[in-house]
């Protein structure tokens, strides 16, 4: 079985049409995503729109889907998402806002021996940027494999004999899995990568072989930042872009 795993597309519809042309995202069996569709960028509507054609399709719901569903107040948020995730809810059809609503709760357990999270394991909305929180989401799933998303930061945590180690994950990296560790595995972002790489990146999982390739694509950034700046959204979000930050 091979996987198509991705994450964190925020409104980036120049980068999403670019991840869907990708020859490497199209031979899969199924396609696994971990939440947030949007907030931040200048095309919600359209990602949805795009997103709902997907199919084999398994996803779970990020906080940024929540907040723009009003399924959550947007005031823990900073300003720019906070500016932005309002503004989101006036571009969004009555269709695709309540597809946004109806997305999953995570974690979700995919064909029982894979769980996808937005956040963790233990909460949805919690960030993983350090082994001590990779541990404790390792203390909360009940599969040797998992995928999370809401860093926007591609990285693996693996677990072997009590013993946590981490390796970020490079350009057209493939990793061979041992079916005796556990693993943590994020794909990165495909709307706004912040490993300081502007590159969108995802991951395909090939269960069989029990190998994960890690891939990375261009997209017309400077067409994104200039509908940003063009909507009126925070200048953040545009320059950030380029930077991959």
């Amino acid at each position: 079985m091979r996987y198509l795993i991705f994450s964190d597309i925020h409104s980036n519809v120049e980068a999403f049409e670019r991840f869907l042309a990708q020859k490497k995202a199209k031979n899969v069996d199924k396609i696994l995503f971990l939440g947030d569709l949007v907030g931040y960028g200048p095309d919600p509507d359209a990602v949805i729109t795009l997103f709902r054609e997907l199919p084999h399709l398994r996803a779970v719901r990020g906080n940024h889907d929540k907040v723009i569903a009003d399924l959550e107040s947007s005031a823990l948020f900073n300003p720019a998402a906070a500016f932005s995730a309002e503004w989101s809810k006036l571009k969004i059809s009555p269709a695709n806002l309540q597809y946004l609503k109806k997305l999953a709760k995570g974690p979700q357990v995919i064909d029982r021996f894979v769980t996808i999270c937005h956040g963790s394991t233990f909460d949805e909305d919690y960030y993983v940027f350090s082994q001590f929180e990779a541990t404790e989401s390792f203390r909360f799933m009940n599969t040797s494999i998992g995928f999370f998303g809401h860093t926007h930061f591609p990285i693996i945590y693996y677990l072997r004999n009590d013993k946590l180690d981490v390796v970020p994950l490079t350009e057209n990296a493939r990793i061979k899995l041992d079916r005796n560790t556990r693993y943590l595995i994020n794909p990165g972002s495909i709307g706004q990568p912040r490993d300081k790489n502007p590159s969108s990146s995802y991951i395909v999982f090939d269960s069989g072989k029990m190998e994960i390739s890690f891939n990375r694509f261009s997209y017309e950034v400077a067409r994104t930042q200039k509908k940003i700046r063009d909507a009126g959204l925070p200048e953040l979000l545009a320059s950030r872009l380029e930077a991959g930050v």
